[in-house]
């Protein structure tokens, strides 16, 4: 698929000025559907990216705003949270070719502040330069994205978590 230019300059500006979006989507306050939630339990929640760099991009984040990888949460909670992580990262897998599955904390104080994991699948045959950070960076575009496909994407993930223990 090919990229769209991102305005990260507005992206910055939005999320340094807004509430947290993660906040805001466990209040049901959140403006947009394409971030379609695909699991959850009591405490964590797993949804599409809305602004993907990678094809079948999910992020998957505490309902509670929590903000430290570690620090904020005691072992076992860390430990259910990277449970839903890999459970949700088996599904991408299952529904989105992958050479290579990346996954990783992102966010700060200054933006995204709520902690959360990226799961973002690398498809195969993208060329080595064009990989790792520099797929997973906004500034060389995101993914056209539409809330039909956000739809049927969801779906896909969601029957196949429902087949995985």
């Amino acid at each position: 698929m090919e990229r769209i230019s991102f305005d990260v300059d507005a992206y910055v500006q939005r999320v340094q000025t807004s509430p947290c979006f993660i906040c805001a989507m466990v209040a049901g306050e959140h403006d947009s559907e394409l971030e379609q939630v695909i699991a959850e339990d009591e405490e964590n929640f797993a949804f599409l990216s809305r602004y993907p760099t990678l094809f079948g991009s999910v992020l998957v984040a505490p309902k509670l705003h929590r903000e430290h990888v570690v620090r904020d949460l005691p072992e076992d909670a860390f430990l259910r949270i990277m449970a839903l992580v890999h459970r949700v990262t088996r599904a991408v897998e299952a529904v989105v070719p992958s050479e290579r599955t990346y996954v990783l904390s992102l966010g700060s104080q200054q933006g995204n502040s709520h902690l959360h994991w990226h799961i973002a699948p690398l498809p195969p045959g993208v060329p080595y330069r064009e990989q790792q950070f520099h797929a997973l960076m906004g500034e060389n575009g995101v993914l056209p994205w539409t809330l039909p496909q956000a739809i049927e994407l969801a779906d896909r993930l969601r029957a196949v978590l429902s087949t995985l223990d």
